[in-house]
């Protein structure tokens, strides 16, 4: 689930200097509550200086605003395009979010008396009043008196309350865990659990786990680079663990999956369409040979010095059989019988069609 709201909620990190940052975004504003409530996960994420830089809101000022992280917030994160927001509520969403910033400076502001108290800061993130619009606003029909932070406040517990919100991230959780064309009875479960529960991530996932048209689908969703890579790894070494991972930032860059690669903030595409070209196959197929063949550098040491680690392909282990051998298809075990070694049976298996879905 992290690396879903990681895609949901991306970030490049190419961006200005947002680099020293994402890995903080990762583990503080996504991990935390990937299982927990959308109306926190949102919060969390809107509050991160990976997010505010990214999309420019650590910019946006009263008299000086910035419309990009309001219109993928509402368009990306919640609502989705056809949320039945406007280009008003964009704009009004917009002057909430004025204020909200960065600050990697050691000292806060100095600012007016009557705005000292108003003023919030948490680590880089800050909520500076003295950028604030303090106007009245209407965002999608609710009035918002100007009081500083608590309009932002408010603007989440909104957005994350409309039915549109429900249908877009249970639609896109479906369309992630069980069909490139979710079922439409599925989804509306799933929304129904959303707006029941207030967005309970778990609850929702739990209505969707357990549905037949989740059980049905076993096996036939396409696994994106990043869904390949780790599970041919972990097949392979046995949860053994990786203390080198430059040949997997390599191969997801290969793959066309880099981490925080992704240089628009839709993420990277969900589909099968999305990763099965010949190119994608023929590089999959040069990554099961590197993995099935030996350690793939995963354990080696960076500084060349020697490793406090070993790990060597055993696909035959009992996750194999456990999972994926009474699954395979009569062609797979017909190519697996004709492999004269180990290692040719190791990347076989990783390069196969049935290793390709999940």
């Amino acid at each position: 689930m992290v690396w879903f709201w990681d895609n949901h909620f991306s970030v490049f990190q190419g961006k200005a200097n947002l680099r020293w940052s994402v890995a903080d975004y990762e583990e503080r504003a996504i991990r935390p509550h990937a299982l927990g409530s959308f109306r926190d996960l949102v919060m969390a994420t809107l509050k991160h200086p990976a997010m505010l830089v990214y999309l420019d809101n650590a910019q946006s000022a009263g008299g000086k605003i910035n419309e990009n992280y309001a219109r993928e917030l509402l368009e990306l994160h919640t609502l989705g395009v056809n949320g039945g927001y406007s280009q008003q509520d964009v704009q009004e969403l917009a002057r909430i979010l004025t204020g909200v910033g960065v600050n990697t400076q050691p000292n806060s502001p100095k600012l007016k008396p009557e705005w000292q108290a108003l003023y919030k800061r948490e680590d880089a993130f800050e909520f500076n009043p003295a950028r604030h619009d303090f106007g009245d606003k209407v965002f999608l029909g609710h009035e918002i008196k100007g009081s500083g932070w608590d309009e932002v406040e408010q603007a989440v517990d909104i957005i994350a309350s409309q039915p549109a919100t429900a249908h877009f991230v249970s639609n896109k959780l479906a369309l992630y865990f069980v069909s490139d064309d979710p079922p439409p009875a599925l989804v509306e479960r799933m929304s129904k659990t959303f707006e029941k529960t207030h967005g309970d991530i778990a609850a929702v996932l739990r209505t969707m786990f357990t549905a037949r048209e989740f059980n049905a689908a076993l096996g036939t969703k396409f696994k994106d680079p990043m869904h390949y890579v780790v599970s041919a790894m972990r097949l392979a070494y046995n949860g053994k663990t990786v203390v080198n991972l430059k040949p997997v930032n390599n191969w997801l860059n290969a793959l066309g999956e880099p981490l925080y690669g992704r240089l628009t903030p839709d993420g990277y595409g969900l589909r099968e369409r999305d990763w099965a070209s010949s190119g994608q196959m023929s590089k999959r197929f040069e990554i099961a040979r590197a993995i099935g063949g030996g350690s793939a550098g995963l354990f080696d040491t960076e500084d060349g010095s020697p490793p406090v680690s070993f790990g060597f392909p055993m696909l035959s282990n009992r996750l194999f059989y456990d999972t994926i051998d009474t699954a395979l298809s009569p062609l797979v075990r017909q190519a697996l019988d004709k492999a004269s070694s180990q290692a040719e049976w190791n990347a076989y298996l990783l390069a196969s069609p049935d290793f390709m879905y999940r």
